[in-house]
């Protein structure tokens, strides 16, 4: 593959350097095994690792020519072996003697005719002496070709091909920025890095990450999904900095399809958008949901366009997302390449991670030693999160840790219990600076400066404000990170390292009663309503779950936040998710007795039924045997309306619908729609057309709610071809409509790709440990 054309020099003056010696055996080997693959364009073997105290690891193979032969132009065709030499010293020179043993195995391979040419890549430096010294030894053994590259041929060759950045990124991290980007891009490579830093000097590419960069490369898209803590973000962000460096893509880390529709410019073509936690962060948000709905037409015109677009969402919130995702308007996530499974990690990719977050962590040597016995095992309990594993190299989450086999393999699979202790263990600051933290929200504002409530939580936990100060000082790195919030430019502040942090220390608050009720006095409803949870029974991503006791104290917010939300359609959805998706029946049963006239308020739902609530917070009053019969009468009623006159489809796969009307009610229903629509038609047609602005949007794209429902109407009805061959006819008559909109406001448009009638309906090996040199300085 050609590099970018802005890549071919590097961008500040001197030779680059990064720091190789980081990087540990093994992915060293992977990073000799990247130049073979992807520089040099050789197909190899790989030789069984030895376990002899050396930093050796050998490739073999059958050299054929490359199309860019930089430093290997005169080796000839033929059996070749590639040896790595890697040393954990920084600035080291590579001396003959430490080949001894190499000399020695290069002459058995050339007696089995398996090499003609030797390779030597080692991160050490070779100086032209000790370089002259080991070719010679080579000639001796019977080589007929030798060649010795040192760290600095390597570090020039990764600032010179992109593409070996791409599969090895761990290297953004290693060295200078400025020794690969251009001006344009190293502001937000260096912003990227900052964000990156930690993740990317232990970052493995996994398989996942291979197949999300294809996606990209090859779709413009990729939804990442996974538990969380298995590296969905890291893998996206990952991304991000290749595509600056691989498609020299602008980057912009939005925080929903909003967002992204209002940065995507049609003149920037390379653009990458990168969206965590697209349908929401710990449980699913409808409104994130209808947003990615609503704005597809445009996402798909911008990926068309040139843009990238990389989602990650847990796995459980995009079950739940998914029945309200259009699929007409969502083509590509119907194609396995782009949808990737990120928690699908192989044995050796899961021991690169364990053995990275371990190295790079500030366990003492002694530890370090103490655990190397044990973490194959480790690494192979289930499930295996690499953030768990992240925790595992850090001091401040193994206080409790037995250093045996037991001790390691039950802080892997039950890393709940563990964080637990170490949240029971801290100093009343630490936990101080801790709650303050999560009862803030998204983001602690610096600098620290504490209101009434505030001090009434330090003062419950035994803080100060000054032991929080030096607190939050001490936390950041490990349980906190200092930076501005996602989608804020102008807050600084504090917030949980990782959200799984943030569940576990709610779990612990959760035990305190008192505590619970301070947080629910201490914050506006719109904060509490998103973060806690009065379902008695597991909910994935509850963060603060409340006990019934202080079942009351939640309804008196529901009271305020139903008198505050009247015109406001975002905030009302706080609450209609809450009531629908966080409640036990027992907490529904005291709200319907405070609260009798809400449940009939909600039975005067508007169209489109697939983005408003209250037909869910129903259908959960419903299944708690708390809707009345006069309201049920009165859904009934309301959707017979809808379904006419809007025409309004949702009722016939909306999860919701299967449980507000019986089967009975849904038969009679479809009924109606046969007889009635084709007639009322006309009508439908020109109360669309009253409503269009031309100035607003394209007429396509307008009326694209309109055929997604004809479509889920003929889908409803593909039993009946009578009923099928009408919906038809109709929706022929609407793209009659849109055509004739279409040519009036651009009339040079081509008729011929505007013709009715042509609509298409949605489419649907190591012998050596690699664990070997952990304990190395």
């Amino acid at each position: 593959m050609t590099d970018h054309p802005r890549k071919g020099a590097v961008a500040a003056p001197g030779s680059p350097d990064f720091a190789l010696h980081t990087l540990g055996w093994r992915a060293f080997q992977d990073l000799c095994a990247a130049v073979l693959r992807e520089v040099w364009a050789q197909s190899v073997h790989t030789f069984a690792d030895s376990n002899d105290g050396g930093r050796d690891g050998a490739f073999y193979g059958t050299w054929q020519q490359p199309p860019d032969p930089i430093g290997v132009q005169d080796v000839p065709d033929g059996p070749f072996v590639l040896q790595c030499k890697h040393t954990t010293k920084a600035d080291t020179t590579l001396t003959p003697s430490e080949l001894s043993d190499e000399f020695a195995k290069a002459q058995a391979l050339v007696d089995q005719d398996l090499c003609g040419s030797y390779v030597l890549l080692t991160n050490a430096r070779v100086s032209g002496t000790s370089g002259a010294a080991i070719r010679r030894r080579l000639l001796d053994a019977g080589v007929g070709y030798a060649l010795i590259l040192d760290g600095r041929w390597i570090c020039d060759t990764i600032a010179t091909h992109q593409r070996l950045r791409t599969f090895v990124p761990r290297v953004y991290g290693l060295g200078d920025l400025s020794q690969i980007f251009d001006e344009r891009a190293y502001t937000q490579a260096q912003a990227l890095l900052d964000y990156l830093r930690d993740e990317l000097a232990t970052f493995v590419v996994t398989d996942a990450y291979r197949r999300a960069a294809q996606a990209v490369e090859e779709h413009g898209f990729v939804l990442l999904l996974g538990e969380p803590g298995v590296g969905k973000s890291v893998i996206a962000a990952t991304l991000a900095m290749t595509a600056l460096d691989a498609w020299g893509c602008l980057t912009v880390n939005a925080h929903d399809a909003d967002e992204l529709v209002r940065h995507w410019n049609p003149h920037e073509p390379n653009q990458f958008f990168w969206i965590d936690d697209a349908f929401g962060t710990v449980r699913h948000e409808r409104h994130l949901t209808d947003d990615w709905s609503r704005h597809m037409r445009q996402i798909m015109a911008a990926i068309r366009g040139g843009a990238k677009v990389v989602l990650t969402s847990r796995d459980y919130i995009y079950r739940d997302a998914r029945p309200y995702l259009k699929e007409s308007a969502h083509p590509l996530l119907h194609e396995q390449q782009v949808v990737i499974d990120v928690a699908q990690l192989p044995a050796h990719e899961r021991r690169q991670i364990l053995y990275n977050h371990i190295k790079l962590g500030d366990q003492p040597n002694g530890v370090r030693s103490a655990m190397k016995p044990h973490l194959h095992a480790a690494a192979d309990t289930e499930p295996f999160y690499p953030e768990v594993a992240k925790r595992l190299g850090q001091q401040a989450f193994t206080h409790h840790l037995e250093l045996n086999s037991r001790g390691l393999t039950d802080f892997m699979a039950r890393p709940s219990d563990f964080l637990r202790d170490t949240y029971e263990g801290l100093e009343p600051d630490e936990k101080t600076a801790l709650a303050l933290t999560y009862q803030a929200g998204g983001c602690l504002p610096a600098p620290l400066n504490l209101d009434s409530t505030q001090h009434d939580v330090a003062t419950r936990l035994g803080g100060t404000v000054s032991g929080v100060g030096r607190a939050l000082r001490t936390l950041t790195g490990t349980f906190l990170k200092e930076g501005h919030p996602p989608g804020e430019h102008t807050v600084t502040g504090w917030s949980f390292r990782h959200p799984t942090l943030e569940e576990g220390f709610a779990a612990f608050l959760a035990d305190d009663t008192n505590l619970i009720e301070i947080f629910l006095s201490g914050q506006n409803w719109r904060a509490i309503l998103s973060r806690i949870d009065c379902d008695t029974g597991e909910h994935p991503g509850t963060l603060l779950r409340v006990p019934p006791t202080l079942y009351p104290r939640v309804v008196t917010i529901l009271q305020i936040a139903d008198f505050e939300t009247l015109d406001d359609w975002l905030s009302q959805r706080i609450w209609h998710d809450f009531l629908a998706d966080r409640c036990s029946d027992d907490f529904l049963a005291l709200y319907a007795q405070e609260e009798p006239d809400t449940v009939t308020h909600m039975t005067r739902f508007t169209s489109f039924l697939n983005v408003v609530d209250e037909p869910r917070v129903l259908a959960r009053f419903k299944q708690a045997n708390l809707l009345r019969p006069a309201d049920q009468k009165r859904v009934l009623e309301r959707v017979t309306k809808l379904a006419i006159e809007s025409p309004d489809a949702g009722w016939t796969w909306l999860p919701e619908w299967k449980i507000l009307l019986s089967e009975t009610e849904r038969e009679q229903l479809l009924s109606q729609v046969k007889q009635q629509l084709p007639s009322r038609f006309d009508e439908v047609l020109q109360d669309w057309g009253r409503n269009y602005d031309p100035r607003s949007s394209d007429p396509d794209i307008y009326y694209d709610e309109l055929r997604s429902e004809l479509y889920n109407y003929r889908k409803a009805f593909e039993r009946d071809h009578q009923a099928v061959s009408s919906i038809e006819q109709i929706i022929n008559k609407m793209e009659e409509e849109v055509w004739r909109i279409q040519y009036e406001l651009d009339p040079q448009e081509s008729l011929a790709s505007k013709l009715p009638g042509h609509s298409t309906p949605p489419n649907e090996p190591y012998g050596r440990s690699i664990f070997d040199d952990l304990d190395e300085d």
